[in-house]
């Protein structure tokens, strides 16, 4: 475990950076500079002048994800190599308990706080390669463009039923350029992402074992090398299966026992990709049909069912990177 004497809570925005510096639970001092390299400079400059036994080994930096806002300054700290913890604003947020006010300083000191209190079960920041990071952008702009079409579609199929049809068809005739260019947007986008892939021979052979898996098509094969950073920050399935949203927790306390529900701290955006796959895997995969249809004739819950295939689809993705094969449906050959 690493001994660490400082440490910096950073509340970031895309103008400034607020810095609280922490030793043995008591705020030395913040700090305000804008969200650059001579800003992040300052900081280290004046953190040296105020804390002169402060370094790399003995600081730890901690941050909460705010996607684009921190590339400056985990660029910055990963050219000198210094200890960064970025931590989801969920985690810090539920370890506070009720908060009243908020404001950048009071928020950057709360992130120190924070990584002084769990400094036994910190978890460094390693950047990813240069070819997952560009994947993640590229699937960030596929899903906002989807994301606008789909604002663009929705009314028009609700109000079919409506409204007179030539008032549906003046609507559609009004923004159909501009659907048709999204959706060409998105082709591009789509072909932009298997380049990249395929222009990474690692990359490439993970993409292959995992799309292998019946339901798992090639956005969330994509989706699933991102958020596990080729498998590198999540190495087990069960830990995937969380993140993803697809494992009910338990809801007891004393007496009571309420119906067990997914974590809120999910990763939406997979935890929709997924059961988009379950459902695909139901239709085409004998054994998870047989599988579902068993289980909701027996009454099970639906949505806990196609939850149970998104797990047995995990499970067979991470087996196949594990023991570096394709998926094979050993149901389907035993049917046959």
């Amino acid at each position: 475990m690493e001994k660490f004497l400082y440490f910096i809570g950073i509340d970031i925005s895309k103008a400034t950076l607020d810095f609280a510096v922490v030793l043995a639970n008591k705020v030395l001092f913040h700090f305000q500079s804008s969200n650059n390299k001579d800003g992040i400079e300052s900081f280290v400059k004046h953190l040296k002048t105020a804390c002169p036994e402060s370094n790399l080994q003995n600081s730890l930096y901690c941050m909460e994800h705010t996607g684009i806002y921190n590339n400056h300054l985990l660029n910055y700290l990963n050219s000198k190599k210094a200890n960064v913890w970025v931590e989801h604003p969920v985690n810090i947020k539920e370890s506070l308990g009720m908060i009243r006010g908020e404001n950048d300083k009071v928020d950057a000191k709360r992130i120190a706080f924070y990584a002084y209190k769990n400094r036994d079960e910190v978890r460094l920041w390693l950047p990813k390669r240069e070819v997952i990071q560009k994947l993640d952008r590229l699937t960030a702009t596929r899903n906002r463009l989807i994301k606008v079409r789909k604002i663009l579609q929705s009314p028009l199929t609700d109000s079919q039923d409506f409204i007179t049809k030539k008032d549906h068809d003046d609507a559609r005739r009004a923004c159909q350029k501009t659907m048709d260019s999204l959706k060409k947007d998105v082709q591009n986008i789509e072909k932009l992402i298997k380049e990249v892939i395929q222009s990474d021979i690692y990359l490439k052979e993970l993409f292959e074992f995992i799309e292998s898996v019946k339901g798992i098509g090639p956005t969330i094969a994509a989706e699933i090398l991102i958020s596990t950073n080729e498998f590198k920050d999540i190495t087990h399935p069960k830990k995937f299966a969380c993140h993803s949203g697809v494992v009910p927790f338990e809801n007891q306390s004393g007496k009571y026992k309420g119906r067990s529900r997914t974590s809120n701290k999910a990763n939406k955006q997979l935890k929709a990709l997924l059961h988009n796959g379950a459902m695909s895997a139901i239709q085409h995969s004998p054994e998870l049909r047989e599988y579902y249809l068993r289980k909701t004739a027996e009454g099970k819950n639906q949505m806990l069912v196609i939850n149970n295939v998104c797990n047995k689809l995990i499970h067979r993705v991470f087996a196949c990177v594990r023991e570096k094969r394709k998926y094979k449906d050993s149901f389907s050959l035993l049917v046959a």
